[in-house]
């Protein structure tokens, strides 16, 4: 399907709306995998403290692909970029199914790192949101964006509390359908409207800063810090959490509530997030952010009962919104669109190497810490997030505080 050309009000709004329900439907099932890639893993996995690894592979994925995707969608569009990363999402399923039912763990990981090539490319929905914004709209089309997340936190546990035991291998049905969510996104991005800019031909020169030169400006620089602190650490916490809550004595049940409670709690707010951000500025949401991640923190150190989960984890999901949309929209107004493929590949290279590496410890802090008691596990998870959070928190008021005439 070619691109349509239509009036750029028309354009922003119909891209808006597509990106929406992307991320509604096709991102369900990240909240799906989330909540029991680690008790897979526990089942598949010969040692504990591996139980996580699955998830870590995802994000290694997504790691590993994110500049090679947003190059890909700079040549060829970001219809073409979305579209191929269904086709790896849907075979990452596939071979996740297929290791639960000959019972590998190493085939199971495989299938988790072609997860991650989907979990890339949708990151990039809140980018493409941008790419036909007028200035003043790009804040709330990132937020709209977002918030279509809320749906995708109802879906996706609902459909794991159906599907997890609906085989007789555990959690099979539920990878089943993760393939069938991923066929739906040929048919929904036929309607995105983003031309393509086309591939550069050997001679001709990338217009705009190079990498050294964008890593070098405050702004896009602190972004990518708070951006990456926001997003790693609501990983670690949250890939900790169901085994946390199971091993606390409480049901699986109980886990895809809590999940779906947070999941909730990081997309509702989006649906104002964006008004905010023009009242109050980005810097100041990107603080409060990080303010509401360290509540998380102190909640979840109180104590393991059931209402501290949920307290804890609905906010985190809050805090990860703010400081999240905060540092994408940071992002989005540092740089010009010529540098867009560079901008956005490092960006995500750089959060997702920060995720990568919480949830790849998640899992050690979980069930190798504290002699292997849940409690103890759970208050170390938690207890990370301290130096990190004083770090972003230590660029932002750097940034808040330069003088005027040197930003």
């Amino acid at each position: 399907m070619t691109d349509i050309t239509s009036p750029p009000a028309a354009r922003q709004k119909r891209n808006t709306i597509v990106l929406v329900l992307a991320q509604a439907l096709l991102g369900a099932q990240m909240p799906m995998i989330f909540t029991i890639g680690g008790l897979a893993g526990q089942m598949l996995a010969s040692n504990p403290c591996f139980a996580t690894l699955p998830l870590s592979l995802i994000v290694l994925g997504s790691v590993l692909s994110a500049q090679p995707m947003s190059e890909f969608m700079a040549a060829y569009g970001r219809r073409a970029g979305f579209i191929l990363a269904n086709a790896a999402g849907a075979a990452g399923a596939a071979v996740a199914a297929y290791a639960l039912y000959i019972g590998s763990f190493p085939v199971f990981l495989m299938g988790s790192f072609l997860t991650g090539i989907y979990m890339s490319a949708q990151g990039f929905y809140r980018f493409a949101a941008t790419d036909t914004a007028t200035p003043e709209f790009q804040p709330k089309a990132i937020s709209y964006v977002m918030a279509g997340g809320l749906v995708a936190a109802i879906i996706g546990p609902q459909l794991v509390k159906v599907t997890s035991q609906a085989m007789l291998v555990p959690f099979m049905a539920t990878y089943l359908v993760i393939i069938a969510i991923n066929a739906l996104g040929p048919f929904l991005f036929a309607f995105l409207d983003i031309p393509a800019p086309g591939r550069r031909k050997k001679h001709e020169h990338h217009e705009g800063r190079t990498r050294r030169e964008l890593l070098r400006d405050p702004v896009i620089l602190v972004a990518m810090i708070c951006g990456m602190v926001s997003y790693a650490l609501m990983n670690l916490v949250m890939t900790s959490t169901p085994l946390a809550v199971v091993g606390c004595g409480f049901e699986e049940g109980d886990a895809a509530n809590i999940v779906s409670a947070h999941v909730l709690a990081m997309y509702l707010p989006s649906f104002f997030t964006g008004y905010l951000i023009s009242w109050f500025g980005k810097e100041v949401i990107v603080g409060v952010g990080l303010v509401i991640l360290a509540a998380s923190g102190a909640v979840a150190l109180t104590g393991v009962e059931l209402d501290k989960f949920y307290l804890a984890l609905m906010l985190l999901g809050v805090g990860w919104n703010f400081g999240f949309i905060g540092s994408t929209a940071m992002l989005a107004s540092a740089h010009a669109p010529s540098e867009r493929g560079h901008v956005q590949g490092m960006n995500d290279f750089i959060v997702f190497g920060g995720v990568f590496l919480a949830s790849l410890s998640s899992g050690g802090l979980m069930n190798c810490s504290g002699a292997g008691n849940t409690q103890a596990g759970w208050q170390a998870v938690n207890l990370a997030m301290l130096p990190f959070l004083t770090l972003a928190g230590a660029a932002l008021i750097w940034l808040v505080m330069r003088p005027k005439e040197t930003r």
